[in-house]
């Protein structure tokens, strides 16, 4: 009997609500969203992590637990980047996939996860990961305030065809190829159905392929198409059936147009787009994650033997159209959300995407949507994240200056608000 009244006692205590926590944030200026102007100064409140008001003025709180003084910064919504890589950093070293282990990559992307939301990015897709169960760990990690980071939506590992592109055991001999397969290939309709169950089993929130050939793997026949159009409708309608989204790593135009005509839900980098997969793009809807930031890392490196010569021949194949990406985009209709396949470049980086993206053709305006309430939507998201509204998480960033007058104002990060958490 004592010992059942001590487990009542002990559920009745696990199941009080706890107190909640009220922060208040006095701001200079706050922007509730891409498409409103500054408020000048105002009160931000929040509690338990999700935003109870924005209120014109200097409000004091009564009761208070915390108030942030930010009144010489501009208030805004938090950052999101729809591609990144936070299991690695930029290394031509391919051969690490043979000596580092998954407790080094978990360790990696806490470090990257941090720098990520210090440079004022709350939320990440993050989509291909350097060992299995990564990012996983480090979404839940992030969530409950283990580890400083973002919010993370992760496509886990990726699925590629027999050699391709993001196949990490591309490079090596066959005894070392065959002990380092992941598993996360296919060839057939069928056989790619079932990698998709698996991604889906494991916890991937979506599902990345690799659409064509890539860049930075030791994979060396060209940019094209890999999947067949019937094991990418495959990959796509399995997807569906289990409510996840498809991100398609595609370079080359054809590879671009089959995988949006298979219904990809976004195309990341789409270096060799063109009016024709553009057109499919528009009907489809699909949207276009430029990822400028990529190219400008990978440039830097050329001519120091830093990637190996079947890389480095491929960077300076795309370099000359890596420049164009979203001036071709917005000439053929084509929409744009932010992304900038960090880990190809160095992490905490990422906002400089925002003024390439600006020198593309796009305002400030646009490019600061392309971060907020576009990428939101991309992620199904949009009553959450990208705006500070009433019910919305507290993904707040402070930052001098006005960033709808100039956008690069966002690449110096005062302070950082993740799910009502402060990064420091």
């Amino acid at each position: 009997m004592r010992i059942w009244k001590f487990l009542v006692a002990v559920a009745a205590v696990a199941s009080t609500p706890a107190l909640a926590e009220t922060v208040v944030i006095h701001a200079g200026s706050v922007i509730v969203d891409a498409a409103s102007e500054p408020t000048g100064p105002a009160t931000v409140i929040v509690t338990d992590g999700r935003i109870v008001s924005v209120r014109d003025g200097i409000s004091v709180i009564d009761g208070a637990d915390r108030q942030i003084n930010l009144l010489e910064k501009t208030v805004l919504p938090g950052l999101i980047d729809l591609h990144t890589h936070l299991s690695g950093d930029p290394s031509g070293e391919f051969w690490r996939a043979a000596v580092d282990s998954p407790e080094w990559y978990t360790l990696v992307a806490a470090k990257n996860a941090r720098l990520t939301a210090l440079a004022g990015f709350t939320t990440v897709r993050d989509l291909g990961s350097r060992s299995d169960q990564v990012t996983q760990s480090l979404r839940r990690g992030t969530a409950e305030g283990l580890v400083p980071g973002p919010r993370v939506v992760t496509s886990a590992r990726t699925i590629s065809i027999v050699g391709g592109h993001g196949q990490q055991n591309n490079g090596f001999n066959r005894q070392a190829s065959e002990a380092l397969d992941a598993g996360f290939t296919c060839t057939g309709p069928v056989e790619c159905a079932e990698k998709v169950r698996e991604a889906s089993k494991y916890g991937a929130d979506l599902i990345k392929i690799t659409a064509t050939g890539g860049v930075l793997s030791q994979q060396g026949r060209g940019l094209e198409a890999h999947f067949s159009d019937a094991e990418m409708k495959s990959i796509v309608d399995t997807a569906r059936s289990l409510g996840l989204n498809v991100a398609a790593h595609a370079h080359g135009a054809r590879g671009i147009e089959a995988a949006a005509r298979a219904g990809v839900q976004t195309i990341e980098h789409g270096t060799y787009i063109d009016e024709a997969a553009a057109k499919v793009m528009r009907e489809k809807g699909t949207i276009l994650i430029p990822t400028l930031m990529a190219f400008q890392g990978i440039k830097k490196n050329l001519g120091k033997e830093f990637y190996t010569p079947v890389v480095e021949d491929k960077v300076r194949a795309v370099a000359p159209y890596a420049e164009s990406i979203v001036e071709r985009a917005r000439k053929w209709g084509v929409k744009m959300a932010f992304g900038t396949d960090a880990g190809v470049y160095p992490h905490g980086q990422n906002a400089s995407e925002l003024a390439l993206m600006r020198k593309g053709g796009m305002s400030d305006r646009e490019v600061l949507a392309s971060a907020t309430t576009n990428a939101a939507a991309v992620l199904g998201m949009e009553g959450e994240i990208g705006r500070l509204a009433p019910g919305f998480s507290a993904d707040i960033i402070a930052v001098e200056g006005n960033p709808l007058a100039d956008v690069s104002k966002l690449e110096h990060v005062d302070s950082v608000m993740v799910r009502g958490r402060v990064i420091e």
